[in-house]
């Protein structure tokens, strides 16, 4: 099974070698057809400990690594 892959933003540094990525996404409302942006937050895994808050990352999906961790930084975008 292929592993997802997605890019967002990082808001919050939670402890040592974790951080909180936002990522968007758009959708089409189901009624109005309009195009909406959602968002949802997801708690990586940086063994680095390099991203700072604000900057673009990579996460891919991964193992549970704890009760809310199942995400890795993989990548930093410029």
């Amino acid at each position: 099974m292929p592993r997802r892959v997605m890019q967002g933003v990082v808001t919050s540094k939670s402890g040592d070698k974790t951080i909180v990525v936002n990522v968007d996404r758009l959708m089409k409302h189901p009624i109005y057809k309009k195009t909406i942006r959602r968002s949802k937050r997801y708690h990586a895994h940086d063994e680095a400990n390099s991203a700072k808050v604000g900057d673009k990352v990579r996460i891919q999906e991964c193992r549970p690594l704890s009760k809310l961790k199942s995400w890795i930084v993989v990548g930093e975008e410029a």
